[in-house]
């Protein structure tokens, strides 16, 4: 199974000017390798076979005839191989030459693809040797003995006979940079791979542009973009072309060449999810509905069912981030970080300026996610204008309260100039359970959720007092599990964390300890950061946590990656452990596999919380509310996703 995966090449190998015979050698040899590295599809540069560079020499009819013949003797050398070629030569028709781009496989010239848009000014000079093709008739051209009747223009998609997901188109060059890029009618059509055959000169900071333009066209087209760019060997006569390579997924480059490099670039394109994307993304369908495209040639062959399987041991050519949710590019994270906090605090102050309350109170438990509540909120306050007094954090010891989260409670409200105000709830929660009937010696669902409970009636009636918002502190991780109390931590008047899950959590803090100036919040900070998450529902045994979230639920950092990967792009179980098992993730295959059967059991069952949630601004990509991006019955089964579940190894 190849998880939605196809894998692709781009490759620029170096070239002789006008000898369409080497250039074609070092061609075949560069389609052998990428074969053997199992790629379904190879782009190599603009006119490849005969160099970009030849000036004049394209009106000789001795390299006219000579790139038909190697491009047939390319098409034959490679007949053996499952892989696609994209590769670039000159055409002569009866009327006009045409810079054109082949479709080759399994030895057929299956189409040629003119050139649409030809640049004229500077050092390239194309319409003195080529002509555009004004119209838009499907034609077909003969092309040789072997090819009579090759499909010709700007109107073809190569497409999987058994999937249509896998269906690409190509552009060359200038076609990139113009207002209306062929590519965007191509995705439009169906292509959700773009081939780009180029031939860009080097100048200082063109590279940057390029990547802009790759970039930008995959993200508007939610497509993936394969880019080609001439190399090595070309003539330096005016100009000097440097080889880029880059292949691009929806906005993102996941493979790239450096400059002067003529080794090949691979990436796997995962071709499911951009098809997922693009049914998620209205807007992609109604612009499809209403471009009025003509119809497209479609021509298809068996390109998924030669193509290599991709195995649980076998390397993946893209990097699967460990932490989805955490940006892993050190450029600009200062930035980023200082961003979620601003609009987890801009949501928080909207809501004050609206009610007109002038106090917060927040449950202060020496946690990680009452930490960032309080961070966040002390940073509403300063954007309202208000002094950190008015937050009343309230400090609830019970049953399982350590000394170390108390005391990390009381310096944390200290150091942030924040009021506490410690209530001791243990006698409360017993007269409760005297009520109730309730043994105390009993450890049950009633023991725990009864002292969560308390905590939110004290701070919803301090609230109430005072004329305050409660804050709420539980994050996205524990929305999508449940991993928290119906009417009690679930419950506050709007909730900053909602949609930040905790490996998230764990990162903002970590940047608040890390930026501050205060050496002992700084302190307090990272101590929070060094204890085990845990609801402390439960008695300890001399101070230490007797209730380890982790080893309950499993880890934190699966549950992340399993839920982005299930509510971003609605992936299968499978291809969600296939991910985890690519990524750098510091657990065993057993054990992510049994962290999975958690998760999707606990995310089903738990509906009924998420229903119901406090508002909140969304900070990510996801969210869970039911008023926004996350609507799920709260009696759905989930007998399809665990019966996948347990037939994986």
């Amino acid at each position: 199974m190849n998880y939605g995966f196809f894998r692709t090449a781009a490759a620029s190998p170096e070239t002789v000017v006008a000898d369409c015979t080497a250039n074609a050698n070092r061609i075949i040899d560069a389609c052998k390798k990428a074969g053997a590295q199992g790629a379904s599809l190879i782009v190599f540069p603009e006119l490849a076979v005969t160099s970009y560079s030849c000036g004049d020499l394209f009106l000789q009819t001795t390299l006219q005839e000579a790139a038909i013949r190697e491009t047939e003797r390319i098409a034959k050398k490679t007949a053996s191989l499952p892989i696609l070629i994209a590769v670039g030569l000159p055409f002569a028709s009866a009327r006009s030459l045409y810079n054109c781009a082949a479709f080759i496989f399994e030895g057929k010239i299956l189409a040629l693809v003119p050139k649409t848009y030809l640049p004229n000014s500077g050092e390239y000079s194309e319409r003195r040797w080529f002509s555009p093709k004004k119209n838009a008739d499907a034609e077909t051209v003969y092309f040789s003995k072997a090819h009579p009747a090759v499909p010709f223009g700007c109107d073809i998609i190569i497409s999987d006979a058994d999937d249509e997901r896998c269906a690409i188109a190509l552009e060359i060059g200038e076609d990139l940079r113009a207002p209306l890029p062929p590519s965007s009618y191509h995705a439009l059509s169906g292509a959700a791979i773009i081939a780009n055959l180029s031939a860009s000169s080097e100048t200082v900071g063109k590279a940057e542009y390029r990547r802009l333009l790759v970039k930008s066209q995959s993200a508007r087209t939610l497509c993936a973009y394969v880019y080609a760019d001439a190399g090595h060997g070309e003539s330096t006569q005016d100009a000097v072309f440097a080889s880029h390579k880059i292949i691009a997924e929806n906005g993102t480059i996941i493979a790239e060449s450096k400059s002067f490099d003529d080794t090949i670039c691979f990436a796997d394109i995962d071709i499911e999810r951009l098809v997922l994307e693009r049914r998620r993304e209205t807007t992609f369908s109604n612009c499809a509905s209403n471009a009025n495209t003509r119809p497209y040639r479609k021509i298809s062959v068996d390109l998924l069912s030669r193509a290599k399987t991709f195995s649980k041991n076998a390397p993946l050519f893209r990097t699967i981030d460990a932490s989805p949710f955490v940006p892993n590019d050190e450029s600009g994270q200062s930035e980023r970080w200082n961003d979620i906090l601003t609009v987890q605090a801009e949501g928080l102050a909207k809501r004050m300026r609206h009610t007109g309350v002038k106090n917060a109170v927040i449950g202060l438990s020496g946690g990680l996610d009452s930490t960032l509540a309080l961070l966040v909120t002390v940073k509403a306050f300063a954007l309202c204008g208000l002094n950190a007094s008015g937050i009343h954090a309230i400090t609830m010891p019970c049953f399982g309260t350590t000394d170390r989260t108390y005391r990390n409670a009381c310096a944390l409200a200290k150091e942030t100039g924040v009021a506490l105000t410690e209530i001791n709830i243990a006698e409360a929660v017993r007269v409760h359970f005297r009520d109730i009937g309730q043994d105390e010696s009993i450890r049950d669902a009633a023991y725990e959720n009864a002292q969560a409970r308390e905590r939110t009636q004290v701070l919803m009636d301090i609230a109430n007092k005072i004329n305050g918002i409660v804050v709420g502190t539980g994050d996205l991780s524990e929305l999508a599990l449940g991993w928290c109390t119906y009417n009690g931590d679930h419950m506050s008047m709007y909730g900053v964390n909602g949609s930040v899950p905790k490996t998230l959590v764990r990162r903002l803090v970590r940047f608040c300890a890390d930026s501050t100036d205060n050496k002992n919040l700084s302190a307090v900070l990272n101590d929070i950061l060094a204890t085990p998450v845990s609801p402390e529902l439960l008695p300890s045994e001399r101070g230490k946590v007797s209730q380890k979230t982790e080893d309950i639920l499993g880890p934190y950092e699966l549950h992340d990656f399993f839920l982005y990967y299930m509510l971003r792009f609605g992936f299968s179980p499978e291809k969600i452990l296939f991910l985890a098992d690519k990524a750098s993730l510091p657990y065993t295959h057993e054990e992510k596999l049994r962290t999975l059967r958690i998760f999707y059991k606990r995310f089903f069952s738990q509906q009924f919380k998420r229903s119901c949630m406090p508002d909140g601004a969304k900070v990510g990509s996801i969210s869970l509310s039911p008023r926004s991006d996350w609507r799920m019955p709260s009696d759905a089964s989930a007998a399809l996703w665990l019966t996948e579940i347990d037939s994986l190894k």
